[in-house]
């Protein structure tokens, strides 16, 4: 099969949200044994992450939550790398020093994850007017979940964004469950982007299981904040087909919704688009997953293989 540009954007698109799909599997598998450090799952919502990233520039900078493997991995971070960092491993991104929970990796432009829930929307203010005063080209994106949204620093943050016109990209990923609880038993709202307007800030809903329509409307959103310097705030509607962390069992959700989850798995609907369209057939898919699960097992055997940091790295890359 001969591919066109856009039918290797799609493969593209779809063999990332494999690999994220394999290496959270992977993390899952591995917590089992109940001697391996609790990561908290990103599982189901690939297709926010690789939608919203591949719409991203070089230049462009990323602050994310708890839930940040996805947008790691889609940002272009090695699985082995992100593997031995959550494993403690001197190789990892951070020499093993962050954990599963404080990920950041400079040279990707990924400014930090934030285990505080909404901590990476006031620090979002922060880098956004930073760039302002440096004149640095670029845009800010923020990933925060719905449970965040209800923060006082949601509100916080988005008024001194629009007070200030700082070029952020607010993206919330709503997956309807905050930890252990239902948003609607949270909130009044049915959409967060509502609450944008308050602020005069544009906002806009797409379905975050699909990939497609994620990478358009965050384009959209990207080349209008990249226009006006102003912000805006783009709601994935999503779900979390994994627990609150990797291994909660999701005994507290009621069966009948997670039944239905399974008819919105983001990768599934999308490689069966890839084949009824012929932008991929059916082998091709099974060897793009193959290749995504020989890189999480090659990852594996080399965060496994990294060495713990020595005593004398305790007090590098630290203020005082």
């Amino acid at each position: 099969m001969k591919a066109d540009s856009s039918s290797i954007e799609a493969q593209a698109r779809l063999e990332a949200m494999m690999l994220i799909r394999a290496y959270e599997l992977q993390l899952a598998k591995l917590g089992e044994g109940g001697n391996f450090p609790i990561s908290c799952s990103s599982l189901g919502q690939e297709a926010s992450a690789v939608g919203v990233i591949s719409a991203l520039t070089p230049e462009d900078r990323i602050l994310t939550n708890h839930r940040s493997a996805a947008h790691l991995i889609a940002r272009g971070a090695e699985p082995g790398r992100l593997l031995a960092e959550v494993m403690g491993r001197a190789d990892g991104y951070c020499k093993g020093k962050a954990g599963p929970l404080h990920i950041s990796v400079k040279e990707l432009g990924v400014v930090l994850t934030s285990t505080i829930v909404g901590g990476e929307l006031s620090l979002a203010t922060g880098v956004a007017l930073a760039k302002k005063m440096l004149d640095e080209s670029g845009i800010v994106v923020c990933f925060f979940g719905d449970g965040a949204a209800c923060e006082g620093i949601f509100h916080e943050s988005l008024n001194l964004a629009s007070v200030w016109d700082l070029p952020i990209l607010y993206v919330c990923e709503n997956n309807e469950w905050q930890a252990f609880v239902s948003r609607r038993e949270a909130m009044r709202a049915e959409r967060i982007s509502d609450w944008a307007a308050a602020y005069r800030i544009e906002g806009h809903v797409v379905d975050g299981n699909d990939v497609d329509a994620v990478f358009d409307a965050a384009t959209n959103a990207v080349a209008r904040i990249r226009e006006t310097s102003r912000p805006m705030l783009l709601e994935t509607r999503t779900t979390r087909i994994g627990g609150h962390y990797s291994i909660d069992d999701q005994s507290y959700i009621d069966p009948a919704e997670r039944a239905g989850w399974a008819g919105r798995d983001a990768i599934a609907r999308y490689r069966e688009r890839l084949v009824a369209t012929g932008a991929l057939d059916a082998e091709g898919a099974e060897e793009l997953q193959r290749r995504a699960e020989a890189l999480i097992a090659s990852a594996v055997a080399f965060a496994t293989n990294s060495p713990f940091p020595t005593a004398d790295d305790l007090l590098t890359d630290v203020y005082a």
